[in-house]
């Protein structure tokens, strides 16, 4: 093994060390705010720990965060927005992307060069033709409207994660199956996605963050309350912390209360990664 210099050593970790203290002090800015209970409007001073310790905040916005809804309907909903939009981006951007990683046909590389081109472009570039479209399937102000937003934000990406993993599985495994008598459907099922779950999970955790956490495009399709998100109130209250009518305290407790699913969606898919990869040395 060879041996790493004590100066680059040094070097290495102090940038390590840098880096850590720049993700922590905004994470420990937030945990001081929220616990601060004698905050009224924005702080006026820098201080590492809280005045008044108090779970006041987070009561309050576990009560009533968005004008009269109940933090239980905006959890539902950022869940059931989230998942389903995840879902809906595995189920269709698996299905194509074993097509274009096994299959060859006409505008294959034009296809997913148009889908490259739709992953850079901005989220804000696909909301008036969504808006058409949602609308004319009477579907625009609802919930499942919004999980097939997102889950158009999120396919392109699914696209191109899914189709390396695909192209990554040996062909001589999916031609044995087919010696056995399997078909390309029963392939797919029982060789390709198995053997590409660590990716798939990837791209369901992406996919899920991306219906967790946006709330700009959202607004556009809902137009009463019972159907806000998480996300969404998170914003009515950075809009009033500006305005002087609501605490930073509150928006602090609601931050933390909000990273909680994905907090422990990480670990579950964390999990599941580490034990997809061991089983692979085996």
């Amino acid at each position: 093994m060879r041996k790493i210099p004590l100066l680059r050593q040094i070097l290495t970790q102090g940038i390590f060390l840098l880096v850590s203290v720049l993700i922590l002090i905004p994470i420990w800015g937030t945990i001081r705010l929220a616990f601060d209970g004698a905050l009224i409007g924005r702080p006026t001073q820098f201080s590492f720990l809280p005045k008044e310790f108090s779970f006041a905040p987070f009561l309050k916005v576990l009560d009533k965060p968005y004008q009269s809804v109940q933090f239980e309907v905006l959890l539902k909903n950022s869940l059931i927005v989230s998942f389903g939009a995840a879902a809906l981006a595995l189920v269709l951007g698996a299905s194509l992307a074993y097509a274009f990683a096994r299959f060859r046909f006409p505008g294959q590389k034009t296809g997913l060069f148009i889908l490259l081109l739709a992953a850079l472009l901005p989220p804000i570039a696909f909301a008036t033709p969504l808006y058409i479209i949602l609308s004319l399937l009477k579907v625009r102000t609802t919930l499942f409207g919004l999980i097939i937003v997102y889950a158009a934000f999120a396919m392109p990406f699914a696209i191109w994660n899914l189709r390396a993993a695909f192209q990554a599985v040996p062909k001589e495994v999916e031609e044995a199956a087919y010696l056995d008598g399997a078909g390309h459907f029963k392939s797919f099922l029982l060789i390709n996605l198995p053997i590409a779950l660590p990716a798939i999970s990837v791209t369901a955790l992406i996919a899920f963050l991306m219906g967790y956490t946006e709330f700009a495009i959202g607004w556009l399709f809902v137009d009463k309350a019972d159907n806000v998100t998480l996300s969404m109130a998170t914003y009515a209250l950075v809009y009033g912390q500006f305005s002087g009518a609501q605490p930073w305290s509150d928006l602090g407790a609601l931050a933390i209360i909000m990273s909680v699913p994905v907090i422990v969606i990480f670990i579950i898919f964390q999990r599941t990664l580490m034990e997809r990869m061991l089983f692979q040395e085996t």
